[in-house]
């Protein structure tokens, strides 16, 4: 019982669901990290296209009142209307060249906003399957906890059968020997470190009587005698 007990401890201790909860949650990680990144260019070009469109609307304004100035026949001075004919040519190239780099933006913008929403998407598939896997830890988990205290309650009027210093010996080996405290004899052989036994120690063995504790030699372990001890 005590060493079913071990196996389901170290079964919940190495769950699979474990690894993948762990290499999930780095990939999250990571995918966070880039996404957080990508969030803070979408952002910086968004204040870069909002500056470029005022400056555009305000270059497009300039013009559309200075040719107003123009077609209206307000200008009478032809020096005047040949400096304002220049400043005119003069806007309509900063409106091209703002509305190039507005395009130019809007790419950048575009580009950036897709790759977030692909980072975006990709950490909602790793959240699912990081719930997925959660679950199916946590089920496991509870199976296993279950089936431990179930163990243990089987234990405990088991263990009080036995006499107190016999059953602390048994607990104190089980601690110092990596969990077997006792081990069966089979065929002159101990359980524990799997070592078969001499013939003078079998003898001695052989000669004791039935409730008398004997133990390997070689481990120490509590040895249980049975039909298949070889005595």
């Amino acid at each position: 019982m005590d060493s079913k007990a071990d196996q389901l401890r170290h079964q919940r201790a190495h769950l699979a669901e474990l690894a993948v909860i762990e290499s999930l949650t780095a990939q999250r990680r990571d995918v966070d990290d880039r996404a957080r990144d990508a969030r803070i260019v979408v952002d910086d070009l968004a204040v870069e296209q909002r500056k470029i469109d005022a400056d555009v609307e305000q270059a497009k304004s300039r013009r559309t009142r200075d040719q107003q100035r123009v077609d209206s026949g307000e200008i009478g001075n032809p020096k005047d209307l040949q400096r304002m004919l220049g400043e005119l040519e003069s806007l309509q190239r900063r409106v091209t060249t703002l509305e190039d780099e507005e395009l130019e933006v809007m790419q950048k913008v575009e580009d950036a906003q897709r790759e977030l929403d692909g980072l975006t998407s990709e950490l909602a598939q790793l959240d699912e399957q990081l719930a997925a896997a959660t679950t199916a830890r946590d089920e496991k988990t509870a199976d296993l906890d279950r089936q431990l205290a179930d163990l243990t309650a089987e234990r405990v009027p088991m263990a009080a059968e036995l006499p107190e210093d016999l059953l602390a010996l048994y607990d104190r080996l089980r601690e110092q020997k990596g969990g077997t405290g006792a081990a069966a004899l089979r065929a002159r052989q101990c359980g524990g470190c799997m070592l078969s036994l001499d013939p003078a120690e079998l003898s001695v063995i052989r000669g004791a009587s039935p409730d008398e504790v004997v133990r390997c030699e070689e481990c120490q372990r509590i040895l249980v005698r049975t039909s298949e001890s070889g005595l």
